[in-house]
Parts: structure tokens; sequence; C-alpha cells
């Protein structure tokens, strides 16, 4: 979708704003889509994986047209994270109105530039996302990390019946002691997020994925950071299904035929996260620019010999491009959960892990999670089958992780992370950190040829290890 030029000339003068401001258009390439981005003096793509602020010295959106640039919403002090409607008329965005208030959550209807408040939480709400139906994802400020939260973009009766009595209009998403930033929703309904690795206890940015409900917590793939400078971020997935993201400076990505990520070669370096697609199949992103010493917005023709530059400007870098087009929208993940305050897990073979066999034969599992404080505290054992099978209750919405133990207690194999589960939530498991090669066999596991009820790991009650009719 294409903003009307005259809505452009009615913020400002365009000539003069391109002069003051030190824009250096290419006049050489002109995009059929308009562009919005995210400029600022100074820009640090993964400070709020820490906690911290990503703009420290400010930053305003921009609207590219036809090469050229104009403030989108001059009216606030500071303003980012756009994220465009589905059907290309609206956008989401961070804003401030004062310079030392907190970012609050905003969308903007393009043809007319109206603005309305979509979250006031009286702390940092950042990086909105649409989901599929009436709800957005954001990340929000919490005891000195982000958590990533879903929220009706209206809270309405209407939308209050959709959803069901059980649904709340606000909801967290992830549940461990640190901060998870919304990156993507993938086609599958899915949401992409960068935490630190091992999840929940980590530094190391690294790629993730839940469902909008909050359940199915995992890592995109299994090809973790090697050292703590491997950082993965930013993100996005194409019309292709791949998602690329910003591999320490480098531009790699994951496709469904490999476990593992594949490097985009490019004749540049320095990405700093935040890639789009325009419809013809270039990539929109941020990169480097030698002359004006900051980002600049590139564009990436697939078959070209070099990247060619779109803007840039002196003092700002231009970062988080997003294309103003309509898109396909994701599917809609159907909630199963149930308002229980603990979910099952199922494990069909614990044996299976893409980190070898196993030293010695594993006798039981023990769960443990996360206090107050964030310290470990054990919830309990359960047996583990002879075909290396278990089913367990965990409490839920909490911080929770696993470890193998043999005869005599000792650990095995064991999560260095923590992930979670939802309330009513039913997950199994391939094995131990399988990944996404393996498949289940077509057996029924031993821990439900055994009985079908889970042992108790909740920590409200004892019971015997193993399950009963």
């Amino acid at each position: 979708m294409k903003v009307p030029f005259r809505v452009l000339v009615a913020a400002g003068c365009f000539a003069l704003l391109s002069l003051s401001c030190g824009f250096a258009p290419n006049p050489s390439h002109s995009l059929d889509e308009d562009i919005i981005v995210t400029a600022a003096p100074v820009y640090q793509p993964i400070a709020a994986v820490y906690g911290g602020e990503r703009f420290p010295s400010g930053a305003r959106l921009l609207l590219i047209h036809e090469g050229k640039a104009s403030p989108l919403v001059p009216q606030f002090a500071a303003s980012a994270d756009a994220s465009v409607s589905f059907d290309g008329s609206s956008i989401l965005f961070s804003g401030k109105k004062s310079a030392d208030g907190p970012w609050h959550i905003w969308e903007m209807k393009l043809s007319d530039r109206t603005v309305r408040q979509v979250v006031n939480s009286g702390v940092d709400a950042i990086r909105p996302l649409y989901l599929p139906g009436w709800r957005l994802v954001y990340a929000q400020k919490a005891a000195e990390r982000f958590q990533m939260v879903s929220a009706r973009l209206i809270d309405s009766k209407e939308l209050a019946e959709m959803e069901g009595p059980g649904a709340k209009p606000v909801f967290p998403l992830t549940y461990t002691n640190a901060s998870a930033i919304p990156d993507d929703v993938l086609a599958d309904g899915r949401i992409l997020f960068e935490a630190g690795f091992p999840l929940g206890d980590g530094t190391t940015p690294e790629l993730f994925a839940v469902y909008s409900d909050g359940s199915g917590i995992e890592s995109y793939r299994c090809d973790h950071p090697a050292t703590s400078t491997d950082a993965r971020w930013g993100g996005h997935q194409l019309k292709s299904g791949d998602v690329v993201f910003t591999h320490s400076g480098s531009l790699a990505r994951f496709t469904s035929s490999v476990a593992h990520e594949v490097k985009v070669t490019l004749l540049s370096s320095g990405y700093s996260g935040g890639i789009s697609e325009t419809n013809s199949g270039e990539l929109i992103l941020s990169s480097a620019d030698a002359a004006s010493g900051h980002d600049a917005v590139k564009l990436r023709n697939p078959g070209a010999a070099a990247m060619r530059t779109v803007l840039a400007t002196k003092g700002e870098s231009l970062v988080e491009p997003v294309v103003v087009s309509p898109r396909i929208r994701p599917r809609r993940h159907p909630s199963a959960l149930h308002d229980w305050d603990y979910g099952n897990l199922l494990a069909l073979d614990s044996r299976i892990s893409r980190d070898g066999a196993m030293k010695s034969t594993a006798a039981s599992v023990r769960l443990e999670a996360q206090d107050n404080s964030g310290h470990a505290v054990t919830m309990g054992t359960a047996a583990v089958e002879s075909d290396g099978s278990f089913f367990v209750k965990a409490p839920a919405d909490r911080a929770i992780r696993l470890a193998l133990l043999d005869a005599k207690g000792g650990v095995i194999r064991q999560e260095h992370g923590w992930f979670w589960i939802r309330r009513g939530e039913q997950r199994y498991c391939v094995g131990c950190h399988a990944g996404p090669e393996h498949a289940p066999e077509n057996r029924v596991p031993q821990a439900l040829m055994n009985g079908t009820t889970p042992v108790d790991l909740t920590g409200t009650r004892s019971q015997p290890e193993r399950g009963g009719n």
C-alpha cells in the first residue's frame, strides 16, 4: 500500500526537510512500496534482551516514499518499532508523548494518520506485532526485564464474547526470569522471539518460538550459539518460509530442509537486524554505511552483484525497516488450554537426543522449578520406563526444567535453561533435546501402558512415582 503523496506534503515542507536533516536518497532506484524505518542517533539492537534501552538518544519513525523521507509522527517525542497490519492499512508502533515518559503502544491509520493508544501500562511497552484475529503481542517491562504480553486491540463486549468467558483482555506469554522480545509472527501462527540462551538463565541472544497463547515454547533450531559472542536476533520470515536473521553482524537464515543455520552471503557486513521483503522478493535491510558512518537502508535484489542504498542520513542510523504493503495473514492458533494450575508432560523416549547415547540408563526424572528469587527448587521425581518414556504433571505458568537421573540419583543429562508449560497444556516430546529432525515411533509408550494418570510433580501433594488408572 502506498500512502498518498498529498498526505506527505501535509506533514511539512518535504524538500526543506530532506536538506536540513541530511537525508541522502539514492535517485537511481525507486521502490514500488513505501517503507517505514526507525531513525536514531544511537541504536543498541540487543539491549532489550538485557532489559536495557535500544534508543538511549531517542528515535523517530520515518516514511520513505519514492526515495525521500519525512517524519511519520512528528507530534511524538519519540517513536519506533513500526509493524504493518495484514491489510496494509495501519501500523502499530512504540511511542513517547514526552521524552522522559515510558514507551507505550499506539496504532495509526495510514490513510489519515489518526493515532490511538492501544496499551498504557505505566511502564515501557515495546516491539508490538499484529496477531491474526483481534490481538497484538508486545514486550512489557517488569522487574528490570521485558515479558511478552498478549492484549486485545480493542477491548469490547463483542470480542470478549468471541474469545469466551475464560479469556483475559491482557495476559503474559512468557514465564521465566529473563527478557523476551518479539521479532515476527510466523505463517503457522507462532511468535518468533529473541531471548538469552540458555532460556531463562543465559545472556547470548537466541531465537525461540511460542504459540499465541504462550504454549509450545521451544528453540527455533537446536544448533545453539557456541560462544557468548555468537548472538542471533532480529528474525523475520520470508514468503518462502525461510527465517532470516542477524548472526553477530552477519546475515543468516533457517530453511525447513536443514536443521542448522545457513549463512547468507552479501557484499557487505554489519547488519543491525530488522529485515523486510518487497512484493517482488527483494530484501530491505539495515546495514553499515561507510559514507554516513551509520546504518543505512539498503536493498538486496536476489542475483544482483551488490546491494544498493535506498536511504542514508548523517548523524542517524536507519533501522528496523518495514514495507507498507498487504501481506498474507498468518494462521490463527486455536488454543486448547484449560484453567488448571498444572499441565501434563509426556516424554516418548528420553533416551533419544542430539547429544548422543547416554552413558548409563535413566531410572528417574527430576523436575525443578524457579522460586520467586530465581533459585531452583526440586518439585519431585518420577520413574523413567524401560523404553525411556515418562508422564508427569508439572506446575503451570512457572519456569521449570528436567534432569535425568541414574539408579543412584546421579545426573545423567539435564537442561541448563528453563521452559514453561501453560495452564491445561498437554505437551509431549520425542526425546531430550531430540531436535526437529526426529519423529516419534508409532507405538504406545510404556508410561501410558502402566496408567493414564501423570505423576504429580507440582509440589502440591505426594503420590507414587508411577501413574494409576
